[in-house]
């Protein structure tokens, strides 16, 4: 199981009324991981062919991060059997080392033209496996 990772400092536009980042900011740093990893290492004539689509999001709240931290990153996939993916996304403080957020995310698979769902094939397996 390999781990992708990016870092990110919260900056004022990612906080709430309580001055922690805004859990809606978590979920699209889920998103963003997961885009860029899947952009990093997928061909692109294989990026062209499918899309990925969230079935859900499973997010646990761990500790709260503040302006100025630096936020790392990580996700893996952990699963994936039919047309769904499953990827793991951990944030810590990297200052701390302090665990923030755990979620696990199901991903759907559709091909990008008729946008019916499609099996996970090996070649799209592989492209996780560094």
């Amino acid at each position: 199981m390999e781990h992708f990772e990016m870092t990110r400092v919260v900056t004022a536009d990612d906080l709430d009324d309580l001055n922690h980042v805004n859990n809606v900011r978590y979920v699209q740093w889920i998103q963003d991981i997961s885009k860029v990893h899947w952009e990093t290492y997928a061909p692109e004539a294989m990026r062209k062919e499918i899309v990925w689509v969230v079935k859900k999001h499973t997010i646990e709240y761990k500790s709260a991060a503040k302006l100025g931290d630096t936020i790392l990153m990580k996700t893996h996939i952990a699963m994936s059997e039919g047309a769904i993916s499953t990827r793991i996304v951990q944030m810590f403080d990297l200052k701390k080392n302090t665990l923030l957020v755990t979620a696990e995310t199901e991903w759907f698979l559709l091909n990008a033209a008729s946008f019916r769902p499609m099996r996970i094939s090996e070649d799209i397996r592989n492209v996780f496996v560094r």
